[in-house]
């Protein structure tokens, strides 16, 4: 279809969608400049709504969950299962959940014996071996949705055969919603990387950003067996960035330039209380995925010793937010054990957060969090 023509329609239907007081979903400028078969796709979605499955592994959710659920009710597209695991909850989060299957037959909860965050690849598989869809979708209970996510994602994938995911932006939010902190990933980096096309390419910029928000990720299933189901291991609290990783390797992306969600961020979230040892294992993953892929890596100047000095700025930092993050949990021990690691480790780098590792050091002997101070210097409060 020429570029001239689909203007004119987009523009048309424009129109009669503002006369008849309906919002359109499938036709957005963006997607036509940039996905040029996109548009061509949105024509015939009403024909063809493939099935999504979506995978929700939860734990101890009882505040979250109703958002999280509500938030795929709410979607426009709605040919889609939500296959909910909870691992062991001791709260109310199953019940919650069992309350919704009733109302909605596509709601299908599952519960086991708790078996933990370093064993949650176990608990994404099993939920894949019940999916029927064609599309695997991840979202954890304590996240939302926006309407148009499946609707944009399944007409990209639907209208480019050859990508192995979608994936788009996310807020970053408050516990409560009520406020967005930031947009990801940010406006500053080459936007046409994201869509990994020839793949492999966006390899340097994942690595050094990890800027894939989990709850925008849509697998084409029959990729994601054809890695063999999610991956988790080097002592990963996660499956997104290795499964990711693996599937950067196997083909390109189907990016859309628009939130798809909220990310919730909070003190007691995974990535919060094991963000140290999360950069540890990180750097084990890319170091296999090395070994594996040396020219990949050496084409994109990611040689070795550029690797081991990226990790060892990183690690700077990650003990010294895991600092942080536990004085807000009023660990003060816990948290003086990280400060002081992120002064004591990976030598001179990052001089500025060795310093302010020292600060909360301090903070942590009058049992005392630093968002306060942050706030004051004009820092966003990790509360």
């Amino acid at each position: 279809m020429p570029v001239q023509f689909r203007q004119y329609l987009y523009f048309i239907l424009s129109i009669l969608a503002r006369i008849f007081n309906r919002k359109s979903y499938t036709f957005k400028p963006y997607l036509i400049f940039k996905h040029p078969n996109l548009a061509e796709a949105s024509l015939t979605m009403n024909q063809s709504t493939p099935l999504v499955s979506i995978i929700s592994p939860t734990y101890n959710h009882e505040k979250f969950i109703a958002d999280c659920i509500e938030s795929v009710l709410a979607l426009s597209y709605s040919n889609w299962e939500m296959i909910i695991i909870d691992d062991g909850s001791t709260d109310g989060t199953y019940n919650i959940a069992l309350e919704y299957a009733k109302k909605d037959s596509r709601i299908k909860p599952f519960t086991q014996k708790n078996i933990g965050i370093f064993r949650l690849g176990e608990s994404y598989n099993f939920a894949l071996k019940h999916c029927k869809g064609e599309y695997i979708a991840i979202l954890e209970c304590d996240d939302i949705w926006l309407p148009e996510k499946l609707t944009l994602q399944v007409a990209a994938l639907e209208a480019n055969p050859e990508c192995v995911l979608s994936w788009g932006k996310a807020y970053l939010t408050s516990i409560d919603l009520s406020f967005n902190y930031s947009l990801a990933p940010s406006a500053n980096i080459d936007h046409q990387l994201f869509f990994n096309n020839p793949k492999g390419i966006f390899l340097k910029e994942f690595i050094y950003k990890t800027v894939i928000p989990a709850l925008t990720i849509v697998i084409r299933r029959k990729d994601l067996d054809a890695i063999g189901g999610f991956i988790q291991g080097f002592g990963l609290p996660l499956i997104d960035i290795p499964t990711t990783l693996e599937l950067l390797m196997r083909g390109p992306f189907a990016y859309i330039d628009e939130p798809l969600g909220s990310w919730r961020i909070y003190p007691n979230q995974a990535t919060k209380t094991y963000t140290g040892q999360m950069t540890t294992s990180y750097y084990a993953l890319i170091q296999s995925i090395m070994q594996r892929f040396p020219e990949l890596f050496a084409s994109q100047g990611l040689t070795p010793e550029i690797m081991a000095d990226h990790f060892r700025n990183r690690l700077v930092i990650s003990y010294s937010r895991s600092g942080r993050y536990k004085l807000i949990r009023k660990d003060f021990k816990g948290a003086r054990k990280d400060y002081i690691h992120s002064i004591t480790h990976y030598g001179w780098t990052q001089p500025v957060w060795k310093l302010r590792s020292a600060v909360g050091i301090f903070f942590s002997f009058f049992r005392m969090d630093i968002e306060w101070l942050a706030k004051l210097i004009g820092n966003e409060s990790y509360k």
